[in-house]
């Protein structure tokens, strides 16, 4: 059967007006926004999926490097935070990778233990296990053709306080260590979080007093080594707590990075902090590290518009605005000034050297990617 769209006439002329245009306009507008979405992805880098076994386990990983040239190149290993994180943290690090990129260095990560294509379960792991895991995959880049064994170093947030002194304790060769919003001790940054979400949202002095005793039956049960039905039966409510996530919070509540971060004494260190951290104690960190460590080798970062995960806190705040931001200008995510200082950071290890050279040559091109960002934006 022949069908054909006809109109015929005014009234037929008047459809087309106000129906066919305005979806032909939104057809065109659609193609220019994943335009945009697809630009906005691409970042001046090459990635390479790479496999590490360690422990009997296959680990699944992510080599991010500059974009041209053959190296040797610095490196940068990425120690996550807490939860499944996989190796681009769902393209979270991808705007921090074209960072160090432009300044001559390449990346890597591997995702956690059960994640993505890497064998194990990352709830299973203590704080030293996760240690000895980032000391093969340091091990691993060293032995890479295009990587400089000279110019290695960590950068970790969060729970990976706790693993990076552990790693430069015994790798006297790392060249430094960039620590993002990173937790001292456990239990007084578990209290911390707990009474900043509590204000946060706005609870009476009864729900905190609720809270802290909840808190207090918790500490006492891990003392008691009380499994996960004891935990159940004795708080009645487990909330979000699971056996395993009961087991790994067993293994490691007694954390406490205060002893290890010496083996940092001779690094170079970049402390991160941020100004509405609702999971670190930002304040007792920088005490702790400026205690421990010389001033001549730590330099400490301000970000006061910035979340725990450094994003910029207008952003954070409303979700349609992080959605678009994501979406449209994925670089814009993070605060003001942090993904230049990385790259500053690790080209001032090596002055001189071909990542210097490389980061002078990318200065316009980092230009043009900011400009394009702020273009691309939501309005504020």
């Amino acid at each position: 059967m022949d069908v054909r769209w006809r109109t015929t006439g005014r009234r037929g002329r008047r459809w087309v007006v106000w129906v066919v245009w305005p979806l032909v306009t939104v057809v065109l507008l659609s193609g220019s926004l994943a335009g945009v979405v697809a630009w906005q992805h691409s970042y001046a880098l090459r990635e390479e999926t790479v496999t590490l076994h360690h422990d009997g386990k296959r680990l699944e990983g992510v080599l991010a490097t500059p974009e041209s040239g053959d190296g040797p190149f610095g490196l940068v290993v990425f120690v996550h935070g807490d939860g499944p994180v996989d190796a681009t943290h769902a393209s979270f690090y991808r705007p921090l990778w074209e960072s160090f990129a432009r300044a001559g260095y390449a990346s890597l990560s591997f995702s956690k233990p059960g994640v993505g294509g890497s064998e194990g379960d990352w709830l299973e792991q203590s704080m030293a296990d996760r240690a000895r895991e980032t000391l093969a995959a340091v091990a691993w880049g060293r032995e890479r053709p295009e990587i400089d064994g000279r110019r290695v170093g960590l950068w970790g947030a969060s729970q990976a306080g706790w693993v990076l002194p552990k790693v430069a304790a015994q790798d006297p060769g790392l060249r430094f260590v960039i620590a993002v919003s990173p937790a001292v001790n456990w239990l007084q940054q578990g209290r911390y979080h707990l009474l900043a979400e509590l204000r946060e949202d706005g609870a009476s002095a009864e729900e905190r007093e609720a809270a802290l005793r909840r808190r207090h039956t918790t500490l006492d049960l891990l003392e008691r080594g009380a499994s996960f039905a004891d935990y159940r039966a004795a708080l009645g409510d487990a909330g979000d707590m699971t056996p395993a996530r009961w087991a790994f919070v067993r293994r490691n509540y007694t954390a406490d990075a205060t002893a290890d971060l010496r083996a940092l004494r001779g690094t170079p260190v970049l402390l991160v902090l941020a100004g509405h951290d609702l999971h670190v104690d930002v304040e007792d960190t920088e005490t702790v590290y400026r205690r421990v460590l010389p001033a001549d080798t730590l330099t400490v970062t301000h970000y006061p518009d910035a979340t725990h995960a450094l994003l910029d806190q207008d952003t954070a705040d409303a979700q349609w605005r992080l959605t678009l931001t994501g979406l449209l200008a994925p670089r814009k995510l993070f605060a003001d000034g942090f993904l230049p200082d990385q790259a500053r950071f690790v080209r001032q290890q090596h002055p001189g050297t071909a990542a210097a050279t490389a980061a002078a040559a990318a200065a316009n091109a980092t230009a043009d990617t900011a400009a394009a960002d702020a273009a691309a934006a939501p309005a504020r």
